[in-house]
């Protein structure tokens, strides 16, 4: 796909739509060119805010609108099997939010669409896609630590969250982990892959979803993961990588560091930070530019963030839920 710009389609008018659709409008390489949300008023609204030339009023015709390229599906994750499969059936490239779906046979049926209809699809996980993660995870597959023996990273809101927010409800995968926990999980799967052994513990709502879970991964290797998140309770936010020569610290805000410590045994810490180009810390810019570039590389998965690695985190937080007891009404046996 040989194109100067890259054409976007947004679907839905949230939060994390405006961040990501701010950073797009001025990208140079990037047009926003429709919008579509559940209502017409919605979606009106939100192409004023940012100048974007069609709204519609209905998921449908943004689909079906052969002048975008790609659409990036920000809605609730419950939803974005039905929203992303519309798009991927209707030839669009897709760029969906996470967690990437309520489960891992949605994921399944997501993947299978996209490489039926040879289209593009990639998982919003925009830490794969930060400078500074990167230069994290090349400095660990290059041994500076020696073998990783442990991750540790939380995620946490102090919240609270009243039984009538999102967050709480069943109906639209409430909880901590899906909206949360998916980071810790997805930064220790970054690090060591898929586990092989996963052991879980939670505080459940009354509504039956995790106010807060703790998880205990393992590998053959003998590293082991424990990761944290909770929808009642502040956190750092932070991560940890150590091995067997050496630690990696990012004091806060894992997800979209600025910054890393490298700790090594007789050796000063050493301080990474981002460049000044790289922008503010909470930019979507970079996993955007990856889509584009992959985008007109004639890709139809990005190395970043590859549909198996997506596949093997959904895998994860299903049997997280498994084990602590947590299913979705729309799931069925």
């Amino acid at each position: 796909m040989a194109v100067d710009r890259v054409r976007w389609g947004i679907l839905a008018t949230g939060g994390i739509a405006a961040a990501f659709t701010a950073d797009l409008v001025d990208m140079a390489d990037a047009e926003v060119v429709a919008v579509a949300s559940r209502t017409d008023a919605s979606a009106k609204a939100f192409a004023e805010r940012f100048g974007i030339p069609k709204a519609y009023g209905d998921w449908a015709s943004l689909a079906e609108d052969a002048d975008v390229d790609i659409v990036y599906v920000a809605t609730p994750h419950s939803a974005h099997r039905a929203a992303a499969g519309m798009c991927l059936e209707a030839g669009r490239h897709v760029l969906c939010e996470k967690a990437f779906t309520l489960n891992s046979g949605e994921a399944e049926e997501l993947v299978a669409l996209a490489r039926r209809h040879d289209r593009f699809l990639m998982e919003a996980m925009w830490m794969y896609c930060n400078p500074v993660i990167r230069r994290l995870k090349a400095l660990v597959d290059d041994g500076v630590i020696g073998e990783v023996r442990t991750v540790q990273a939380d995620f946490g809101l102090a919240g609270p969250f009243p039984p009538s927010h999102r967050l709480r409800d069943p109906a639209q995968g409430g909880g901590a982990l899906l909206d949360l926990g998916v980071y810790p999980v997805s930064f220790a799967q970054l690090l060591l892959g898929e586990p092989s052994d996963i052991s879980a513990r939670a505080v459940l709502s009354d509504e039956g979803v995790d106010l807060q879970t703790g998880a205990l991964l393992s590998w053959e290797s003998g590293a082991l993961a424990s990761v944290h998140c909770s929808i009642h309770g502040g956190t750092p936010v932070a991560a940890s990588v150590t091995g067997s020569a050496g630690r990696i610290d990012i004091p806060d805000g894992f997800f979209f560091a600025d910054r890393f410590v490298l700790h090594r045994d007789g050796r000063d810490p050493e301080e990474f930070t981002a460049e000044p180009t790289h922008g503010p810390r909470n930019s979507l810019r970079h996993e955007a530019a990856e889509v584009m570039r992959a985008l007109r590389a004639g890709e139809t998965e990005s190395p970043l963030v590859p549909l198996d690695g997506t596949l093997a985190v959904m895998r994860t937080l299903d049997t997280i839920r498994d084990r602590i007891g947590v299913r979705y009404p729309s799931e069925t046996d």
